[in-house]
């Protein structure tokens, strides 16, 4: 998926910590771990979270490689989020061999497979009838190292003047009645920020609130919509010409591999399935060669969501992930004992009731580090230097060929 960029991810649910790795960050990005740490909080918030989320964990990054006196070096970046529940874990989750028969009960292995998880999947796969180690890392702990990572990528485009939020739009069926394209980025990131929801409609949140109450009471779980808005991202990002190298491609694949996502859309696309295509297909308005951000061609709309041909085309970003609702239920449904393949009431691990609005922050990570990925394909550069650089020529090559005069087929000379 990544081009330039690399990321890896390693560590489990319960153990001693997370590692991430990035590498092709160019040098001279000013970076601390209060960068990284401010997203980290985020991620832990939300109205309908758990208690591990609210009391127990409360992470925080350790830079170990890449960054020298507060400034990236080139070098790929190493950090590592320790894991404070660990503790409890220490004899379940333990690296060592084991020197002598624990039971099972003491490892906290368990034999029977939760509906909608990876348990079984992950069971079968890996010839395990112990599922603990598939949870371990199937579990959404995982997505810390994201966010992490995608921390870092927001910073790089910040640089660039590319500013990237979320927001929910529905809980269950509960949905926002506004549309926040009309809304300025930065009044969506303060109202959205605000929120325990991350909800725009504060009328629409109390509902929500209500109804994630009345799952809670009821031991059950509930899923929702989230959407991802970038704005300032330059025009010419991505390719036609593959199929792998479309950019709106690799946004779907970025959020969808986040936990619990089984559906995304750029723009209003199942929304516009529904219309004829005068409805839907977004109108130029007059070209501006002198703009001052990526509005060289303005629209009247953007139903397209920043994206055309699997490139980006000068318009704001808008991708959105709908969330199953959480596997693991405090009342189980039926399932099966992998022991003796005898009916039994699926596992109950400690859970969340709701998490779409961390899962909007990992979704924030998921697309940063792809538009990061896209502007260092095209633009290049091993320095930030050299990086505006070369966005500031291409920009300017833009105004030229908008009007230069003639059929000119090739790109004005610098």
């Amino acid at each position: 998926m990544f081009v330039k960029l690399r990321l890896l991810t390693a560590g489990e649910s319960h153990g001693p910590a997370l590692i991430v790795i990035v590498e092709g960050i160019p040098s001279g990005l000013f970076l601390t771990p209060e960068d990284i740490n401010r997203d980290l909080k985020r991620r832990q918030q939300g109205y309908g979270r758990g208690l591990r989320m609210r009391k127990i964990e409360s992470d925080s990054v350790k830079f170990l490689s890449g960054v020298r006196h507060g400034v990236t070096i080139g070098s790929p970046i190493a950090m590592l989020i320790e894991n404070r529940d660990f503790e409890n874990w220490r004899l379940s989750m333990s690296p060592e061999p084991l020197d002598e028969f624990v039971p099972s009960e003491k490892l906290r292995s368990f034999f029977v497979p939760r509906p909608g998880h990876a348990d079984l999947a992950g069971s079968v796969k890996y010839l395990t009838k112990d599922i603990r180690p598939i949870l371990e890392r199937a579990s959404a702990r995982e997505t810390a190292a994201r966010v992490a990572a995608g921390a870092i990528a927001k910073k790089l485009l910040a640089e660039l003047g590319v500013q990237i939020t979320s927001h929910v739009v529905a809980i269950g069926d509960v949905s926002i009645n506004l549309d926040a394209s009309q809304l300025p980025l930065t009044e969506i990131k303060e109202r959205a920020d605000s929120s325990e929801l991350r909800c725009l409609d504060r009328e629409a949140e109390t509902a929500m609130k209500q109804l994630i109450d009345k799952a809670a009471s009821e031991g059950e779980t509930l899923g929702g919509i989230f959407e991802v808005i970038a704005d300032g991202v330059p025009i010419g990002l991505g390719s036609h010409v593959h199929w792998d190298r479309k950019l709106d491609g690799r946004l779907a694949q970025a959020v969808m591999s986040i936990p619990a996502i089984k559906g995304v859309e750029i723009g209003k696309a199942f929304e516009l399935a529904r219309k004829f295509g005068s409805q839907v297909h977004d109108p130029f308005l007059t070209p501006n060669p002198d703009a001052s951000d990526w509005g060289f061609f303005p629209r009247a709309s953007n139903n397209a969501g920043g994206l055309e041909g699997g490139i980006t085309n000068g318009e704001r970003i808008v991708v959105r992930g709908a969330m199953k609702p959480i596997s693991t239920l405090r009342n189980p449904l039926p399932s099966v004992d992998l022991r003796n393949l005898q009916p039994a009431r699926a596992h109950v691990e400690r859970s969340d009731v709701c998490a779409v609005p961390a899962a909007a922050i990992v979704a924030e990570a998921m697309v940063a580090l792809v538009l990061a990925d896209a502007v260092l394909e095209k633009f290049g550069g091993d320095s930030m230097t050299e990086l505006k650089v070369n966005i500031n020529r291409f920009r300017e090559l833009i105004r030229k060929w908008m009007v230069a005069e003639g059929n000119e087929n090739s790109a004005p000379k610098a």
